[in-house]
């Protein structure tokens, strides 16, 4: 387990295998959950002040620079050795010495020795010899460039020393030293945020949110990963400006622990090379039984134990395909060629093959095979299920939108959505504009838009006054909107997710405009509309709502999404809203090409 120094979380690095297993533990520390003021004493800094010079260089002489440790690398001297001498080059190495042996015994038996096998031991040490220079060209080449995109860390960091504001390498931050990020920077560490301003960074290097997430001074979560009063070095800051004391630098960091992770697994054999050593196995095999055999026949048959040897030799060097490497090599280097003129770098020649060896390719979907077009296909509320109309004159099926599950289901759509039109598009149709925010919720909101008319002023008239916006943790998006449709409230909440994570918050189900208690015969008939919905390649969203009563939560009631002073559980479930998103057209062919 990771043990910790002065209360924070640091790498123990004993060995390889014990190292590797500690990486794989979960995350510990509680830097994100002391008060500043601990933290502050913790790490002996000043919050307004930062470091000293002083201490800021007798932490960086304990701690390090604050940089990833790059992977072990292997001399240049080593890897031009194995190109020539690894795997099949050692067999033609082992043809050409018995080629120059076999030389030199006729040479020292007989006056007028045959040059034959000398030429041929030439031929095959220059064939290894090219092909060996010629490989380790090409992975040197290609390392060369790999080696120009190592620019990860950040050049430069804003950082608090003594109360001046300074700017210093980025390998020189150390652990205790306030810094100060502004949009567009790279963070240098990780920190725990002091003071923001409409901060926000990408993790999605970590945590796989496509939405810049809010950072800000309070404690929001258990999970480092998840709460807002951190950032993690390497991240970027989209927006804002934050200052921050840095808890971790280098291997310390979270993205240390991962880069050290990936960095210490044990690398395989690829098929190629499996595959050659496979064949040397069995060449070697059949040469050298061939080649004993008639050494034994020859000397039976009365010749001189020299030419029985000579022939020996000679056997097992004819069984020796002296053009496989050059072949292989060469075939491999246009491939690689080929690759590299559509944007995809070869590091190592063998690596092709692997490729072309692959059996299973795990692909994203969103915009990746689809189009990212989603498109609203399905409703179900009532207990049925409702195709959407979302031609642009409505001439298409129409569905029940009169009753109060389509009205409650609709008016979560439209409030509990953060996708909008991009302005200056009334002439262009509904499906062809443009909107800020993400496929799903764009797809909502123009079956919207053609269904009822003017989202934007139903919004206008039902004001957003809380929201938590969703997270891959809760999987659920919250929204609160004054109203004046229901009687005894003034406050809709409104929710919307992972139709199992949402029904799971749910104690009521609206069903013919009535409330109901959920029973087992609902949970069944939402399974297998789930069931059926998503079978059908549909990505599914459940929605459910609940109204404030107006003796709890009256006007001006301050809501705290941080806080969550308002109830998140023993809602009511309104229904499900399927979409799809027609795939690409060029996917079936690549699909089939890939197989």
């Amino acid at each position: 387990m990771p043990i910790k120094r002065n209360g924070g979380s640091i790498i123990k690095k004993n060995g390889k295998k014990e190292n590797i297993e500690d990486l794989k533990q979960e995350v510990i520390m509680d830097e994100h959950k002391i008060i500043i003021e601990e933290l502050v004493l913790r790490l002996k800094t000043n919050a307004d002040t930062g470091l000293t010079n002083a201490q800021a260089k007798n932490v960086l002489e304990r701690d390090g620079p604050n940089a990833l440790t790059p992977p072990k690398k292997t001399p240049e001297w080593i890897k031009f050795c194995k190109q020539l001498f690894g795997g099949f080059a050692l067999l033609l190495w082992i043809g050409a010495v018995l080629c120059f042996f076999a030389y030199s015994i006729q040479a020292t038996t007989y006056e007028e020795a045959s040059p034959d096998n000398l030429y041929l031991g030439i031929v095959l040490a220059g064939v290894v010899i090219i092909t060996g220079c010629f490989s380790y060209y090409q992975e040197a080449k290609s390392s060369a460039i790999m080696e120009s995109f190592k620019n990860m860390v950040p050049q430069f960091a804003t950082v608090i020393r003594e109360g001046q504001k300074l700017t210093v390498p980025a390998e020189e931050v150390v652990v205790g030293d306030v810094i100060e990020i502004k949009s567009g920077d790279r963070i240098p560490a990780d920190i725990r945020i002091l003071k923001s301003q409409g901060c926000k960074v990408d993790n999605s290097s970590l945590t796989g949110e496509s939405e810049a997430q809010t950072r800000s001074p309070e404690l929001t979560h258990d999970n480092p990963l998840e709460t807002r009063n951190l950032a993690f070095f390497s991240t970027n800051c989209v927006e804002g400006t934050a200052q921050g004391i840095v808890i971790n630098t280098g291997d310390r960091t979270i993205m240390g622990r991962i880069a050290n992770l990936a960095s210490g697994l044990e690398m395989g054999d690829t098929p190629i090379a499996k595959e050659i050593e496979h064949f040397i196995h069995i060449i070697t095999g059949v040469a050298v039984f061939l080649g004993i055999t008639f050494f034994l026949i020859a000397f039976v048959l009365g010749y001189h134990w020299l030419d029985a040897v000579i022939f020996l030799i000679g056997i097992i060097v004819a069984n020796v395909p002296e053009g496989l490497l050059a072949t292989v090599t060469v075939c491999l280097t246009l491939t690689a060629k080929r690759m590299a003129g559509k944007n995809c770098l070869v590091k190592n020649l063998e690596a092709v093959e692997t490729l072309g060896s692959t059996s299973t390719i795990c692909s994203d979907k969103t915009g990746t095979l689809t189009q990212n077009r989603m498109t609203v296909s399905h409703l179900w509320y009532d207990r049925n299920v409702a195709e959407a109309d979302t031609t642009e004159d409505q001439s298409g099926k129409q569905h029940e939108k009169t009753s109060f599950g389509w009205r409650a289901l609709s008016r979560a759509c439209c409030l509990c959505s953060r996708a909008e039109f991009k302005p200056d598009q009334d002439d262009i149709p509904i499906l062809k504009r443009d909107c800020i925010g993400d496929a799903s919720e764009s797809a909502i909101l123009k079956c919207m838009e053609l269904t009822l008319g003017n989202v934007e002023e139903y919004r206008r008239k039902n004001p957003k006054v809380c929201e938590i916006p969703f997270n891959s943790t809760n999987k659920y998006h919250v929204t609160i909107h004054e109203t004046e449709e229901i009687p005894q409230s003034c406050y809709l909440l409104c929710m919307k997710g992972a139709p199992e994570r949402i029904l799971d918050r749910c104690t009521t189900v609206l069903l013919d405009g009535d409330n109901r208690i959920i029973d087992e015969q609902f949970r069944n008939d939402f399974n297998a509309a789930y069931m059926e919905l998503g079978g059908l390649g549909e990505r599914v969203i459940g929605f459910c709502d609940y109204p404030l009563p107006i003796d709890k939560y009256p006007p001006g009631y301050p809501f705290d999404p941080d806080e969550e002073n308002f109830p998140l559980d023993c809602l009511r479930f309104i229904g499900l809203i399927s979409m799809i998103d027609p795939p690409r057209a060029a996917v079936p062919d690549a699909v089939a090409k890939c197989r």
